[in-house]
């Protein structure tokens, strides 16, 4: 089980040191457990404890709000990621304006020569840190220079490693999930782009009206959703039963001129049952199609009944 810090001053370092890497680890997509395996096979070597330093919010909704991006997963959702990567331990550190302030040596000498004893320390190549981005690998290594530790640049790239379009990177997932890409999404996060949130109450719509009863999911406004579209996917509930679902996001233009509230809902096939106040987990499998204003409500009916098909077709016999 991995173990969590999230107080600094209780890190207890082990004698025979840390393979440690740094970052946002947002998504923890294939590239970043491609690092992770680096550091596991290297910490093995070396007789090391692997441990991941990251934080508990993205740093850019610190350092740049305006424009801080839509994440990929919540805290939980990466601390059980980076579990599921073998990692060992993880440092979650409190990202604030004072950490922001923070000069990258001092970080180093801080967080990974002090709480951790770092012997390795493998991060992105491209990576920085500290105030004004200053830290890099150069950094690191300039500073593990006299032997305290040895650092190792890994390349983000895909299987095939052939030109910069295979650079698997956070920025590029959230701008094919943005655009409603969910399928090249998956492929670069190694599952399907998920959501989590609280199922809350809606207009009702769906089931009095239009016979399909959905669950409205409650999503933070922190996490990325895909375009407004109609999705096939899967919804998990809290005792981990998996139901396959016609997905909407959308601003129902049906039923208002203008765009309503984007609402994320799910109808879940061959379910019958009370979701309110349940948490909810959704899985993005395959876009369906557009967003569409129907002329009218039976229209909207047999367009459901052809999306309800569609997604059973896409989730259970996809070729």
């Amino acid at each position: 089980m991995m173990e969590i810090i999230t107080d600094l001053s209780k890190c207890r370092p082990p004698p025979s040191g840390s393979a440690v890497t740094i970052g946002a680890y947002d998504g923890v997509h294939l590239g970043h457990q491609a690092l992770l395996a680096e550091l596991d096979r290297r910490s093995r070597l070396l007789g090391l404890r692997t441990a991941v330093v990251t934080f508990d919010r993205h740093p850019a909704s610190v350092v740049r709000p305006e424009s801080a991006p839509p994440l990929l997963c919540d805290l939980d959702q990466k601390l059980e990621l980076l579990a599921a990567a073998g990692v060992e331990r993880t440092v979650v550190l409190r990202f604030d304006e004072e950490r922001a302030n923070e000069t990258a040596e001092a970080f180093v000498r801080e967080v990974i020569e002090g709480a951790l004893n770092a012997r390795l320390v493998v991060v992105g190549e491209d990576f920085h840190f500290g105030h004004g981005r200053k830290g890099n690998v150069a950094l690191l290594t300039e500073m593990g220079a006299d032997g305290r530790y040895e650092v190792e640049g890994v390349s983000l790239r895909g299987d095939d490693g052939t030109g910069p379009d295979r650079t698997i990177s956070s920025t590029r997932i959230r701008a094919l999930v943005a655009a409603g890409r969910v399928e090249e999404a998956a492929d670069l996060l190694g599952r399907p782009h998920q959501v989590r949130g609280t199922v809350v109450h809606g207009d009702h719509r769906g089931g009095a009206e239009l016979g399909f009863p959905t669950a409205n999911l409650d999503i933070p406004d922190t996490i990325a959703l895909p375009a407004t579209g109609i999705y096939a996917g899967w919804y998990e509930r809290p005792d981990g039963r998996r139901f396959a679902s016609a997905v909407s996001v959308g601003r129902r233009p049906t039923f208002y001129q203008e765009a309503g509230e984007l609402l994320v809902e799910a109808y879940l096939l061959d379910f019958d049952g009370d979701l309110y106040g349940e948490e909810g987990r959704l899985s993005f499998v395959s876009r369906l199609r557009d967003e569409l204003a129907f002329d009218s409500v039976d229209s909207l009916i047999e367009q459901m009944h052809r999306d309800v098909d569609a997604a059973r077709q896409r989730l259970f016999h996809p070729n």
